[in-house]
């Protein structure tokens, strides 16, 4: 009896010390929205606690970004972009003038491509946008608080010069936009675009961050970055 009980304290205090853990995971929730004929997977996220919410890389069809919105009861704080191409900004004005937040991110370095809306329109058959800057740009090592969550920002250039990766290390998630994808990775013959920057970027900024990290890619289904160091035939073990 009294080895039964000693196991049982050590057992408690082990799942006490596991508690904090476990409050942070459980603190940050996302719903991925699969928007436009390009399926880019827009995500709404949102701190549990607070219901803070921001939408990362409205692409379009923003009725059905605003019906998540309200059916989940959350008061959205910020649009967050982790690039400039049409297929991840295309609803941000309509967004923005609807819920009146701020724009944050990309890096300044993909001005460029949110300069050139209307040609990207055109080129990938999108309704006409008006260009528009973000309020605020991104750089790498910077934070954002969503309620009691904290998005840490890495700048992985290579598929655009100014792609953005946001990461809350509590949940352990990355919201990568085309840097990485399962099985393969971003493009790189656009304007600007860089193979080996790319490589570089998500060997050296990414993996670092541990192999049970899970992402949400931009395109298809999420992953995990020791998935992809394994396998990815891009950038895994024996890429």
């Amino acid at each position: 009896m009294p080895g039964n009980l000693e196991l049982h304290c050590v057992l408690f205090v082990f799942l006490l010390s596991l508690t904090p853990r476990l409050v942070e995971i459980l603190m940050l929730k996302y719903k991925i929205v699969p928007v436009t004929p390009y399926q880019q997977n827009c995500s709404v996220v949102w701190c549990e606690q607070t219901k803070e919410a921001a939408v990362i890389d409205p692409g379009g069809e923003i009725e059905r970004i605003i019906a998540e919105v309200k059916a989940l009861q959350l008061t959205v704080t910020k649009i967050l972009l982790t690039h400039g191409h049409m297929d991840h900004v295309g609803g941000t004005s309509q967004l923005k003038a609807l819920l009146d937040v701020p724009v944050i991110g990309p890096h300044k370095e993909d001005l460029f491509w949110l300069a050139a809306l209307d040609q990207q329109a055109q080129m990938m058959n999108f309704a006409p946008v008006q260009s528009f800057e973000p309020d605020q740009w991104l750089n790498d090592g910077d934070t954002l608080s969503l309620g009691q969550c904290v998005f840490e920002v890495l700048h992985c250039p290579g598929h655009t010069p100014g792609h953005v990766v946001l990461f809350e290390r509590g949940a352990q998630l990355a919201f990568v936009g085309d840097v990485l994808f399962k099985g393969s990775i971003g493009r790189t013959d656009f304007p600007r675009g860089d193979h080996a920057m790319l490589v570089n970027a998500i060997k050296t900024k990414l993996w670092p961050l541990g192999d049970q990290v899970r992402f949400v890619p931009g395109h298809g289904p999420m992953s995990t970055f020791g998935e992809e160091r394994l396998h990815n035939p891009y950038v895994g073990n024996y890429g």
